[in-house]
């Protein structure tokens, strides 16, 4: 089952806590893409059409040992969403080719 693309944000405030912030993309007009500004700080963008988040060093400042820490996480973090989709379509494309008549065979 699948639904229409979207993208979602949706701010938490209570009282006793800081605010939390949500964004879900859910779209195929996502891009992540690494910008630097002039001094060479790094920082990553996920955005789409409607949302667009961005990750840099703590402070907008020099790399910390965190920072790094931080970018490892979200490397790896990245590298097993690839291989979960990569399965995920290759599962996806096996099963339909599965479906598929054989050749040579046409339905009545």
């Amino acid at each position: 089952m699948t639904s229409d693309p979207y993208t979602y944000l949706t701010i938490a405030i209570t009282s006793d806590e800081r605010p939390r912030v949500t964004v879900g993309f859910h779209t195929p007009a996502l891009r992540a893409v690494v910008r630097r500004l002039e001094s060479g700080r790094p920082f990553l963008v996920l955005e789409s059409d409607e949302a667009y988040v961005s990750i840099s060093t703590t402070g907008a400042g020099p790399a910390t040992a965190n920072d790094v820490e931080t970018a490892r996480q979200i490397f790896n973090a990245a590298a097993r969403y690839l291989a979960d989709c990569e399965r995920m379509h290759a599962d996806q494309s096996a099963d339909s080719d599965q479906l598929a008549l054989p050749l040579g065979e046409t339905a009545a």
